[in-house]
């Protein structure tokens, strides 16, 4: 069965590369997406080192004067109307210039320096010879610095996300407090491709669509600045506080390969690790939550992004995460598949965009934090329900966390990828 799946893994991520890079899935996302190459490069390791090495290569191509790392990379081979918002929607070259590739202006998590890393240990000869590090290292840092400067709005300075597209988690039930102060565009304003694809009960609501859009119009009509004025939606966000904080330890790995200080991304992991605690940890539940910039205000809600601090080394409150992941609410040493918001929650929904089910990029994120702070058991309780989740359904875009039946696009890359590295991770 693992030799099986790990060529049907493998075919996945041949099939969606383009040359230069890999598509999340080629009818309901044609394009290049920012964390699903960070993703799709640590599975792509496995089949082609090279190949991770320029998945990662050709996103930071588009990479912004600014140092943002744009979420959407647009295919100029893809028909205009395959997806919205489309290229012409962002507007980037009025940013960026007319000869830099079309781009949107949001940002996703920061997982790339640990992809990064990842990929180099993969064959760190070949990436020498072509100085894969070398040359990604100073953009590594680039973005770091975009988000820790211009998008430190709030107190304690950590990063906020001004999109709930920029969370990663777009439909979270965490997010619903600070979308209702927005008003929506009109249904009939804007057009959703992501429907000709994905059965609706699945998606997010029109409403919620036409809040998404009129944020980005706002933010792109503002020229993408991130301030001194805060856009309408500035969160902190743990998932993306804590991927950036594991970052800045893959960069000093990455620093000490290049022959740089590492000592800075030493501090700055430990920084932001204290902030997060500070600012966003619950000792009464054992989560991290969200916090609105606009009002100071957590954002108390049982979303399993309140977990992925895990992967942050040296976290002092790891064993209360660990307590709350294996507890009634998600009750991931039991089933393995992590849901992505409290199941005991009466927003818990099994089908729905980020209002419950499992995704294997955040098991994968679980699977390493679990193991890096000595949960070795429920860490292979997860890696084993994935595989398994792989085996029976496919490498769908997510999971019912109850019985494993597979949502949303087939054949999607970011879980043909982590099922890859879970299966390396098991050999021997």
């Amino acid at each position: 069965m693992t030799a099986g799946l790990r060529e049907r893994a493998s075919r996945v991520l041949l099939a969606n590369w383009q040359g230069q890079s890999t598509v999340p899935a080629a009818d309901l996302y044609p394009h290049q997406w920012s964390w699903d190459s960070a993703f799709i490069a640590v599975g792509l390791r496995h089949v082609s080192p090279r190949r991770a090495q320029r998945e990662l290569e050709s996103l930071f191509g588009a990479q912004w004067p600014d140092g943002r790392v744009p979420h959407i990379v647009f295919d100029r081979a893809t028909p205009a109307g395959a997806y919205f918002p489309g290229a012409d929607f962002w507007r980037s070259a009025a940013v960026t210039g007319v000869r830099h590739p079309a781009t949107s202006g949001l940002v996703q998590p920061p997982v790339h320096a640990i992809a990064a890393w990842e990929t180099f240990r993969a064959d760190p000869e070949l990436a020498r010879r072509r100085g894969f590090l070398a040359r990604l290292y100073p953009r590594l840092v680039a973005w770091h610095r975009y988000l820790t400067g211009r998008r430190a709005l709030g107190t304690g300075g950590l990063v906020s996300i001004v999109h709930p597209w920029e969370s990663g988690m777009d439909n979270s039930p965490a997010w619903d407090g600070p979308l209702s102060r927005v008003e929506p565009l009109p249904a009939g304003s804007f057009r959703r491709a992501d429907l000709a694809h994905a059965v609706a009960g699945e998606r997010p609501t029109d409403t919620d669509y036409g809040r998404y859009v009129r944020l980005a119009a706002d933010y792109r009509d503002h020229g993408y600045a991130d301030g001194p004025a805060i856009p309408a939606f500035a969160v902190q966000d743990p998932l993306t506080n804590a991927l950036l904080a594991a970052a800045e330890a893959a960069l000093a790995d990455i620093a000490a390969e290049v022959g740089a200080d590492p000592a800075p991304h030493h501090a700055e992991l430990k920084r932001l690790r204290e902030a997060m605690v500070e600012w966003l940890f619950d000792e009464g539940d054992g989560l991290l939550h969200a916090r609105d910039v606009h009002t100071g205000q957590s954002l108390r809600a049982g979303s399993v992004a309140g977990l992925v601090p895990l992967v942050v080394p040296g976290l002092p409150v790891a064993d209360a995460l660990v307590r709350t992941a294996v507890g009634d609410r998600f009750r991931i040493g039991e089933t393995g598949l992590p849901p992505s918001y409290d199941r005991t929650d009466a927003l818990f929904d099994t089908s729905r965009y980020w209002r419950g089910p499992a995704w294997f990029n955040i098991g994968w994120l679980l699977w390493r934090g679990l193991r890096l702070h000595g949960a070795t058991g429920v860490a292979d309780t997860v890696r084993a329900a994935l595989v398994r989740a792989a085996a029976r359904a496919g490498f769908r875009e997510y999971l019912d966390p109850l019985t494993g039946h597979g949502r949303g696009a087939r054949d999607f890359s970011w879980s043909a990828a982590v099922t890859l590295d879970l299966l390396d991770s098991g050999k021997g």
